[in-house]
């Protein structure tokens, strides 16, 4: 039951990781866009640029929930990566537990606020041209907070499965997706 539940969280977290990778090709394509407009027809949106920055924000968030599902999240690992499988599991459950579901529920909590007072303002761009509905770039922090509190859960349930002698052989889960 806890590998069934382990390897969907799992799974949804490599799909945010495909998200994050066609939020990148739209960023690119978007600032190839604004590049070709702004020097080759001397053409500035205000909305491409802000665009941007929405994109890139979304592939970031989005992408922690990835990045900690395939441990290429930043840690200390001068002593975590000398330690035995099972000694790495307790870290993680002590660290899932004491450090990134509280932070992230906290961040939840609050952010669900945040949306909503920019939605009930009607909050939107400052420069003219600039996109409307900032409410909806805004919903992405607790989204993605969410989003990390089940890979959280996910790595939990990973960690408890190696104590529970499951994942003996644990080298794909601890590849390195950023060297």
């Amino acid at each position: 039951m806890l590998i069934k539940l382990e390897n969907l969280i799992n799974g949804f977290s490599d799909l945010l990781g495909k998200v994050s990778a066609i939020l990148l090709v739209i960023l690119l394509l978007n600032v190839f866009v604004d590049v070709v407009m702004r020097y080759l027809f001397n053409d500035v949106s205000i909305g491409m640029q802000e665009m941007e920055w929405h994109l890139f924000s979304a592939m970031f968030m989005l992408g922690v929930s990835y990045s900690l599902r395939h441990n290429g999240h930043v840690r200390v690992d001068i002593i975590y990566e000398r330690l035995p499988l099972k000694k790495q599991a307790l870290v993680n459950i002590l660290g899932v537990m004491v450090f990134l579901i509280p932070f992230t529920l906290l961040v939840t909590w609050y952010g669900f606020g945040y949306v909503h007072e920019s939605f009930i303002l009607n909050e939107q761009s400052g420069d003219p041209g600039g996109l409307p509905y900032r409410w909806l770039i805004k919903s992405v922090i607790p989204f993605a907070f969410i989003c990390m509190t089940l890979s959280g859960i996910g790595l939990l349930l990973h960690s408890v499965n190696i104590l529970r002698g499951f994942h003996q052989d644990d080298a794909q889960h601890h590849e390195k997706v950023i060297p």
